[in-house]
């Protein structure tokens, strides 16, 4: 605790504590206001601090670095419109569930509503997508104050790691002069060692983590459920834990079930088994004869609903059973049909009905608290038959990817994704934009055995923010990472290319420029609308210049005119890479290549 004056005393008693309670690093965007805390953070020697000057740009950065470490990230801003700034991070934290920690400095409550500077009304300034909101108040440095502020941070720490839900909160601080650290004799009047110095080593107040382990009745009756099933599959979208990789595998293969695998399951890519993966769902399901041919009864969902517009079609019509497994404590839903929602840990719902299902593979189906199977599908000594339906179709649907992209002339945005998926490298981080590259990594990455983490910001699906996001994840973990985004999102963020100078991981930042919002020539006002109305409205040519932006932040910049070039470039360190395409001709290509598919299925 730094006794300099009130304001010191305090800031660094709260930095200790989130600093105890394991928060590793902090986020700040430099103003007067915020002084005591911003130097608390700095001096605290177990905060690793970031400076980044926009808060739009530092908001997405700590959204990140907190995704990418799995750990609260402490974001700090003065008062005034600066923390309006951290409003779009924060409504994708909320909806992601990421943890952060929001500090806002703000004017004591003497100076606000009467004409005072740089003072706009901040209670509650995000309202319900924050986990908490805490005005912490303005307190003197003694026993009260001191403990006050020690306990905050305690529970600022267990609110943003979720109970159960993980997610942002927001403490905002109302401080009095002096900013600076300059002394005040006399200005720490506490006594009690508990509130000068806290616990030592350990926080004020330790919060237990929810205990999330499925109950035996849990995995009893759902094991039940799948050894009934005639046919289901297992659909795995967006979460970001790699130890779910091997139980997943393991389920499939003891249940019989396809995994339907979007690549930010962390399940397309892995050293894992990927036996049972299927890749090509959002191309297979397109074709009515296939999709109508596997209808499930039950359908197991782990992680977020993948992206993919025939796969939620496809789920809508077939009635099946949907038991939903969403730990975190949200409403993973969007179906509207789903029979449970099963707040659980993942794996070790993979785990125990993988073990339960051979146990009544072993055993003829009787004996048991499961039901026998009255299909025929489990036998004595025998496990589930592969889903040869599937695997056959993926297996053709793979083949004819190859041949329609080595065909294609040109570089296309479907070539490029199945390029970048082949350069992945063990230990790479990837982070995608939401729009067209989120969607064309779905359809068109090819399993593979390097170990990759996949992250995007598809809790709000916003572009914005995503430079900033894709470094603040280098940054908290450390790993080679790959950001891929068309210019708009590209133009979104380009201040965020600032932070990239002070990441010491290389960080490479793919622009695919088709010269506008590609996504909308998929979408029904390309149709609807004539070329006069469609082109300055969802068109939006920017001609934004790649290189120039380059240039500006002072950073390598390479063109892509060949796919065989790519290695290369992304061996080269951080740098942008610019890929350009046409957004009329990436519609054509799309339909080539999904037509080569369709037709390869149905031969």
């Amino acid at each position: 605790m730094d006794p300099t004056n009130h304001n010191t005393a305090l800031a660094s008693a709260f930095a200790e504590e989130l600093a105890r309670g394991g928060l590793r690093r902090a986020v700040v965007s430099p103003g007067s206001r915020s002084t005591p805390l911003a130097v608390a953070l700095w001096r605290e020697p177990g905060i690793e601090v970031t400076v980044i000057l926009d808060e739009r740009s530092a908001g997405f950065f700590a959204l990140g670095a907190a995704q990418a470490s799995g750990e609260p990230v402490a974001l700090l801003c003065t008062s005034g419109t600066a923390l309006a700034n951290y409003h779009p991070a924060v409504a994708e934290a909320d909806l992601a569930g990421v943890p952060l920690v929001v500090l806002s400095a703000d004017r004591p409550p003497e100076l606000r509503g009467i004409g005072a500077g740089q003072v706009i009304d901040q209670i509650k300034t995000f309202g319900e997508a924050v986990r908490w909101f805490c005005e912490v108040g303005t307190h003197d440095a003694d026993d009260t104050g001191l403990l006050h502020l020690r306990s905050v941070a305690c529970r600022a720490l267990a609110r943003a790691r979720g109970e159960i839900r993980p997610g942002p909160v927001h403490l905002n601080f109302p401080l009095r002069e002096p900013l600076a650290p300059i002394p005040v004799e006399g200005a720490v009047t506490a006594t009690d060692p508990l509130a000068l110095h806290g616990r030592g080593g350990r926080p004020l107040t330790a919060v237990t983590r929810v205990d999330l382990e499925p109950t035996e009745f849990i995995l009893d009756e759902v094991a039940g459920h799948i050894g009934d099933a005639i046919a289901g599959v297992i659909i795995a979208g967006r979460q970001t834990d790699s130890e779910l990789r091997e139980p997943l595998a393991h389920l499939a293969r003891a249940s019989g079930f396809p995994i339907l695998a979007e690549p930010t399951s962390q399940m397309r890519l892995g050293p894992h088994d990927r036996s049972y993966v299927v890749s090509t769902y959002d191309a297979l399901l397109r074709d009515e004869h296939f999709s109508k041919g596997v209808v499930p009864e039950l359908v197991l969902r782990f992680g977020e609903l993948p992206t993919s517009k025939p796969l939620r079609e496809w789920l809508a019509a077939s009635g099946a059973d949907q038991i939903v497994v969403d730990p975190t404590g949200g409403w993973n839903e969007p179906t509207n049909m789903a029979a449970a929602i099963l707040r659980a840990d993942p794996t070790e719902c993979a785990s125990g009905w993988a073990a339960r299902l051979e146990k009544l593979s072993s055993e003829g189906g009787t004996g048991g608290p499961l039901p026998s199977q009255t299909a025929g599908r489990f036998v004595q000594g025998s496990s589930r038959p592969a889903p040869e339906a599937w695997l056959e179709a993926e297996a053709r649907a793979q083949n004819a990817l190859a041949g329609a992209l080595a065909d294609e002339a040109e570089i296309t945005e479907p070539a490029l994704h199945a390029a970048l998926g082949r350069a992945y490298r063990d230990g790479d981080l990837v982070y995608t934009s939401s729009s067209m590259p989120i969607r064309d990594q779905e359809a068109f990455l090819a399993p593979g055995e390097a170990d990759v983490l996949f992250l995007c910001n598809r809790g709000a699906n916003g572009i914005d923010g995503l430079i900033s996001s894709g470094t603040g994840a280098a940054e908290a973990s450390g790993r080679p990472t790959t950001i891929i985004t068309g210019e708009l999102g590209f133009l979104h963020d380009l201040g965020g290319l600032a932070a990239l100078r002070d990441v010491t991981t290389p960080v490479r930042i793919v622009v695919i420029d088709n010269g506008g919002g590609g996504i909308f020539h998929f979408l029904p006002q390309k149709s609807a609308l004539e070329a006069e109305e469609f082109e300055p409205l969802f068109g939006t040519p920017r001609a934004v210049s790649v290189e120039k932006a380059a240039t500006l932040f002072d950073l390598p910049y390479t063109r892509l005119n060949s796919l065989d070039d790519l290695p290369t470039a992304l061996a080269a360190g951080t740098g942008l890479i610019e890929v350009r395409t046409d957004r009329q001709t990436n519609v054509a290509a799309h339909r080539r290549i999904i037509d080569r598919v369709l037709a390869a299925i149905s031969s």
